[in-house]
């Protein structure tokens, strides 16, 4: 099946390896092998095209709870008998860690769609195709293209001593283009197992629109307004979420959603829930330590229900342990088709960049509107405004919602994939106009 990544063969031979050579009272490995490239475009020009394959083995020697970890990208006997000895040679001059446990034992794992052979078999010819179909339409319309074209197929494997396995094949493709239009510019981006379903024309275009709207933009002042949230500007929100939805914060109290938990938290029509099998988005077998990854809700109704449970904090709660959510669903009961045609003045958002907390006990976030800021009135797209900073907590604007769309694909620059409808939200708020 594979073409050029490690097979389930070759990471059986290896675990087998390491646990032939190993002493400690637990052994636990993982491989990852990628093979992919990416192409770079600015300026309408191609200006980077690589393609790279690295092979890392990760070793883990515990004695009691001493542990010690050393990797190699060197896959010969001697260079993985060496990294043995490192992991342990650190473990037994660790300190013992209370919050070691022995990794886990067999495990059964769904069998989701992870890997496309349109995607394993596309080289830099076809990363080059698709770049060069995006330089065209930008060239063809006047604007400046700039962004890149990857693809890539791997192989990650884990194994320990207590009879854990774990194998699976991932394609990944991606694209993204900032189209510029004199002073103004447009972005898309996306995502897929299969590179196929990028859509880099029709996403192309799309970004070329949202330039050539964009022009000058009046200015606005700063304030509190109706929102428009395209899906890749509530992404960017969802992330900060996703990232600090733990148990473990939680029960120190540094958590944002400290003793919320059987809470509502935002809008009780929105519901977020981890789908690792759908085929349009990127999801994974199993976590970093094994556990399976698997279909869960993590907010019903706007109320918080799951948690991520590490296997320590699990412990000392009782409860089952649950990897971090791997694949975000967020979605609503009667979403409309059209967000802007019932508004009756609002600002429309298409992407927000550079976002960063501020205060971590109620998730205030800082950012900036990107690619795309218009001025809504009367159900239709007036001209564009000039970019705002923003200071807002998604927890406290998801629960001033007023509608929104059926989920879309949605990639943002600094998080992964997810699957969230575009929002209407009232009263967010705009701190400043930005110079820039």
């Amino acid at each position: 099946m594979t073409h050029g990544v490690t097979s389930r063969e070759e990471f059986e031979f290896l675990a087998d390896l390491v646990m032939r050579h190993s002493d400690g009272d637990h052994t636990a490995l993982s491989v990852s092998d990628v093979h992919g490239g990416t192409t770079r475009f600015a300026n309408n020009q191609i200006i980077q095209n690589v393609d790279t394959r690295r092979v890392t083995l990760r070793v883990t020697v515990a004695y009691g709870r001493r542990h010690g970890t050393a990797s190699t990208t060197d896959l010969s006997a001697g260079a993985i008998q060496d990294a043995i000895r490192r992991a342990a040679g650190i473990a037994r001059v660790s300190p013992e860690d209370p919050e070691y446990l022995p990794p886990l034992g067999p495990q059964v794992y769904a069998n989701p769609p992870t890997w496309c052979p349109e995607t394993s078999t596309a080289g830099p010819a076809r990363r080059l195709h698709d770049a060069g179909t995006v330089i065209e339409e930008c060239r063809k319309n006047g604007a400046n293209a700039a962004g890149i074209v990857s693809s890539s197929e791997s192989a990650a494997g884990i194994a320990a001593s207590t009879g854990l396995r774990g194998y699976e094949t991932r394609t990944e493709a991606r694209f993204s283009v900032t189209a510029a239009h004199g002073d103004a510019t447009g972005w898309v981006a996306n995502a897929h197992r299969s590179i196929d379903r990028l859509s880099v024309a029709e996403r192309t275009l799309t970004a070329i629109e949202k330039a050539r709207q964009g022009g000058e933009g009046r200015e606005l002042p700063p304030g509190r307004y109706t929102v428009v949230l395209e899906p890749a500007a509530v992404a960017g929100l969802v992330s900060w979420m996703q990232w600090l939805l733990d148990a473990k914060s939680y029960y120190k109290g540094t958590s944002p959603f400290a003793g919320k938990l059987g809470s509502a938290i935002i809008d009780r029509r929105l519901h977020l829930r981890n789908l690792p099998s759908h085929p349009d988005l990127l999801g994974h077998r199993y976590g970093m330590d094994g556990l399976p990854q698997r279909e869960t809700s993590w907010i019903v109704e706007g109320v918080l229900t799951q948690l991520a449970f590490d296997r320590f904090t699990a412990q000392e709660h009782g409860v089952e342990p649950m990897p971090i959510l791997d694949a975000p669903y967020l979605c609503g009961d009667a979403p409309v088709d059209d967000l802007i045609a019932t508004a009756e003045r609002a600002i429309l958002v298409t992407n927000f960049w550079y976002l960063r907390l501020v205060n971590p006990t109620d998730l205030t976030l800082t950012g900036m509107t990107r690619d795309g800021t218009f001025l809504i009135e009367d159900g239709r797209v007036q001209g564009a405004v000039k970019n705002f900073r923003f200071h807002e907590s998604p927890l406290r604007a998801f629960s001033r919602l007023d509608a929104y769309t059926k989920p879309l694909q949605a990639v943002t620059s600094e998080t992964g994939k997810m699957l969230v409808p575009g929002l209407r939200l009232r009263e967010f708020n705009f701190s400043s106009v930005t110079t820039f």
